[in-house]
């Protein structure tokens, strides 16, 4: 029974991949027949083959910009971590503070992070800094307000309980409140993910030596569309192995999940 029971798991997962895979393999395929049968210039739309082959011409330049970028990115992705769970513990213990800064961080969401950098590069300067300050701008938001939300959704029958069974207000947090926040947490931690490596783009197009960022710059400097495709194909990659982190992680510190819940 607990083999079958694995068995549907497994093939619920196959077929889950499966159409998202299929629906690729597709879009590729259309991609190539589109441009080999239009005759498209290869500097307007390059095919699949033509961004390959490019990838394979700069292979080792890509292998450098890749490298710096995953840095850049996970640098501020976990910058980002500590500041979205640090406002959100903040704003939930202090109730006063989160009436009046909660709004804020809501209107604070319309500023383009784009229009932010040039400011950012005047105030910090050109290093590591401001870069930094871009990913965390990206990925604090989601996080704060899943956590903070979570945290606020306790079962209050049992925050009862615990309360007139002596626990304090740390007790109350660490054994209640936060446990029960982790689900939602996860949530915000996988759009911050994959908000991080999109981040870690617009931090290198402020100015930097090396990243994808400056690869993309300098590809449609040159008209060389294939490029920038395979710049972008990298960062979808960088972007799932950071959410695949984020979900193993998930895995190993919740439990109690369904069947269904797990095969995700």
């Amino acid at each position: 029974m607990a083999d079958g029971s694995l068995a549907g798991r497994r093939g619920r997962r196959v077929r889950r991949w499966a159409a998202p895979a299929a629906a690729i393999v597709l879009l590729v395929a259309a991609w190539q027949v589109f441009t080999a049968v239009s005759g498209t210039e290869q500097w307007l739309l390059p095919s699949p083959t033509d961004a390959l082959a490019a990838g394979r011409e700069d292979h080792a330049s890509l292998a450098t910009h890749t490298l710096a970028t995953a840095k850049l990115a996970l640098i501020g992705f976990a910058a980002g971590v500590v500041t979205g769970l640090a406002i959100a513990v903040v704003l939930h213990l202090v109730p006063l503070l989160r009436a009046a800064l909660y709004p804020l961080l809501v209107v604070s969401q319309n500023i383009p992070t784009i229009a932010l950098a040039p400011l950012l590069v005047v105030w910090l300067g050109f290093g590591l800094l401001p870069k930094v300050v871009v990913i965390v701008l990206v990925c604090f938001f989601p996080l704060t307000v899943a956590t903070l939300d979570g945290l606020r959704r306790t079962d209050p029958a049992i925050e009862d309980y615990l309360l007139m069974s002596g626990a304090n207000r740390r007790q109350l947090f660490l054994k209640l409140e936060l446990p029960h926040a982790l689900p939602p947490m996860f949530s915000g931690l996988k759009i911050a993910a994959t908000y991080s490596v999109v981040g870690a783009i617009i931090a290198e197009w402020m100015g930097a030596d090396e990243g994808l960022g400056k690869y993309m710059i300098v590809a449609k400097s040159a008209f060389r569309a294939d490029k920038i495709f395979v710049a972008i194909a990298i960062v979808v990659v960088l972007s799932l192995a950071v959410l695949g982190a984020v979900l193993l992680l998930e895995r190993l510190l919740i439990r109690g999940r369904t069947p269904r819940d797990a095969d995700v």
